[in-house]
């Protein structure tokens, strides 16, 4: 009698055992690791949808606040946007609001660049994306290129402060969206251009994926590596007039030197031995 009832409380025990586990694994999802997953996710979901629709949701606000009877507030701001639309140029003005601990950031024009390099001491380097709005066009998965080979104005304004040019290459960076790419000479391609050149960006039909799931289509990045190497700085003379023929053979160095930078880690991120990197 003993031993069956030891063995039926064990076995409303090993129950009550398994019930508990088969719960507690259904809030699996709440482990650490996960939450501090989803938080990322969420974070990275708001600086998207930041970047996509404030600017649209900003403007739509303030032309109707201009059609209410609170459009002077309205107008106040267009007068101010209007007046300060050049501040952010002028690198000068605002750099030292900011601690030299700190990176800044700055539009890409040559009063900038020339402010940065043109300042006494070290540390003053420059992160350019040289490819730009162009460059995007080309991303999709599997595909290594770069929009480089009409961009030299960065080499002209590195001869004229003497200023290394160091090359940089990120693997993987093309893999955390796909995207519909159209052929050169096609109407969607035309109207890509059309919006990069009079607007500064290009439109590009792309997707990620969904919030909760990896196989649902969304705004979110694949989780997929991004490693940026960084290849030997190429030493640059100080030329305050450089010729088109200086600039022209600097910038057949740099390109040379990314090249060579790629074709060094390319199997160690898992690219076969064949890839090469398409220079645009």
């Amino acid at each position: 009698m003993m031993k069956t009832i030891i063995a039926a409380y064990s076995g409303v025990l090993r129950g009550t055992g398994s019930s508990i586990l088969s719960a507690l694994q259904d809030l699996s999802w709440l482990s650490k690791s996960k939450v501090e997953k989803q938080l990322q996710i969420i974070s990275v979901l708001q600086w998207i949808l930041t970047f996509l629709v404030l600017g649209v949701a900003c403007t739509v606000i303030l032309m109707y606040i201009l059609c209410t009877d609170c459009w002077v507030i309205a107008a106040v701001y267009l007068a101010w946007l209007v007046f300060d639309w050049n501040t952010p140029k002028k690198v000068k003005d605002h750099a030292r609001y900011k601690t030299d601990l700190l990176p800044k950031v700055c539009p890409v024009n040559r009063d900038s660049i020339d402010y940065i390099l043109s300042k006494n001491g070290s540390g003053n380097a420059i992160v350019i994306v040289v490819g730009g709005a162009a460059e995007s066009l080309n991303c999709t998965p599997g595909k290594n290129s770069v929009t480089l080979k009409n961009r030299k104005g960065f080499v002209k304004l590195a001869l004229r402060h003497g200023a290394d040019l160091v090359p940089v290459y990120s693997f993987g960076e093309n893999e955390v969206y796909k995207q519909v790419i159209f052929e050169e000479g096609s109407w969607g391609r035309w109207v890509q251009k059309k919006f990069q050149k009079h607007i500064g960006f290009a439109p590009c039909i792309f997707h990620g994926r969904g919030l909760f799931s990896s196989n649902t289509w969304g705004l979110l990045p694949y989780s997929k590596p991004i490693t940026t190497v960084v290849g030997e700085p190429i030493t640059i003379p100080k030329i305050d007039h450089p010729s088109q023929r200086e600039v022209d053979f600097y910038h057949r160095m740099y390109v040379s030197s990314l090249i060579k930078l790629f074709d060094k880690y390319k199997t160690k991120f898992g690219l076969p031995e064949t890839e090469v990197l398409d220079i645009n």
